[in-house]
């Protein structure tokens, strides 16, 4: 089945392609595509600084190339909708990216992601790119405390992008950046919840079904079932018991300074986010604990499925300058810095 009555789209075959060029050309004094599905900063960083680069499915939009400027990512690698890139796409943009400096591949856990992401570093090694892997692992729904390799990434990717844009922007290491990335992927935990679930652009098909009145607790980035099905309760409801089991991974102690943002994942309205980050904040507060970095935006969508993504992190001092006070020039996200 064709979505070709539901969706403003044409050749189902052509999405991700037609979907970079708009992209590109009204973002043309940002980003540019320098490959089949590579996008790329269209100033390039200054030599020493190391690479930030990302691959993943489109249909996800902003994500992940909504985030390729200056202060954030260098390239993103994009696969077709909900589907990774492969390898020698991979490689191709690490030799577009390759420098004295390195580059910091962030590669979100899927398997399709990282298969692609290790073949093509292996490739990358034996042509003497410098390349260095950084695993984003924040979704929290297998299971608290489940280990690091069981659990998704999610739309806690988008603001290690920003972190990671930052510190090599200042100059540091690949090494140390790996260092500074791996601190925040260790304290952060992303929650989604549906309450309906989406259909694949290019056939129709709907990825999970969800009955009216309906919600589930720990769905994924496609649309993947997660912590079970259960009746659908009120914003405020939702986002106290969301924040109870980001908590529980977390570990929180009274005074910690928290990140918190809410995505929106597709089709629902900006007034019901803003409902339940003022739930969140207050629950947060209520505890004990210091929220000093937020936001409320669509950073991750996956297409119109109805509900939300919930950030959290402890984040370091370092963390917290990087995100709050450094400019970033993305089509999709931008910081005038303090």
């Amino acid at each position: 089945m064709s979505n070709i009555k539901t969706k403003f789209i044409n050749d189902p075959e052509n999405i991700t392609s037609e979907l970079l060029e708009g992209y590109v050309l009204a973002y043309r004094d940002y980003v540019k595509l320098a490959g089949e599905n590579i996008v790329v900063r269209v100033k390039p960083k200054k030599e020493g600084q190391v690479a930030i680069v990302t691959l993943g499915g489109s249909g996800h939009e902003p994500a992940l190339s909504g985030f390729v400027g200056r202060g954030m990512l260098d390239c993103s690698v994009v696969g077709d909708v909900f589907a990774a890139p492969g390898a020698q796409r991979v490689f191709q943009a690490l030799q577009l990216m390759k420098c004295e400096a390195g580059i910091l591949l962030v590669v979100l856990n899927h398997s399709g992601d990282v298969m692609s992401a290790n073949m093509a570093c292996q490739l990358a090694e034996r042509t003497g790119i410098k390349v260095k892997q950084l695993l984003v692992h924040d979704d929290i729904s297998a299971g608290i405390n489940a280990p690091a390799d069981n659990r998704r990434g999610l739309s806690g990717c988008v603001p290690l992008f920003k972190i990671l844009g930052a510190a090599s922007e200042e100059g540091k290491s690949l090494d140390e950046l790996l260092e500074i990335g791996t601190r925040y992927t260790n304290k952060v935990a992303t929650l989604a919840v549906a309450m309906r679930s989406c259909t694949h652009p290019q056939n129709g098909a709907v990825i999970s079904d969800l009955p009216e009145g309906i919600m589930e607790i720990g769905m994924g980035q496609h649309g993947e079932g997660g912590g079970g099905q259960k009746p659908l309760v009120s914003a405020d409801d939702t986002a106290v018991e969301m924040v109870d089991l980001l908590c529980k991974q977390l570990k929180p102690a009274v005074g910690n300074k928290v990140m918190l943002i809410i995505n929106g994942v597709g089709s629902t309205t900006h007034m019901e986010l803003n409902i339940v980050f003022r739930k969140a904040y207050k629950e947060l507060e209520e505890r004990g604990f210091q929220v000093v970095f937020s936001r409320i935006q669509e950073i991750l969508t996956v297409q119109e499925q109805a509900g939300f993504q919930m950030i959290m992190a402890l984040p370091d001092e370092d963390h917290i300058d990087y995100l709050d006070n450094k400019p970033a020039e993305a089509p999709y996200w931008t910081a005038f810095g303090k």
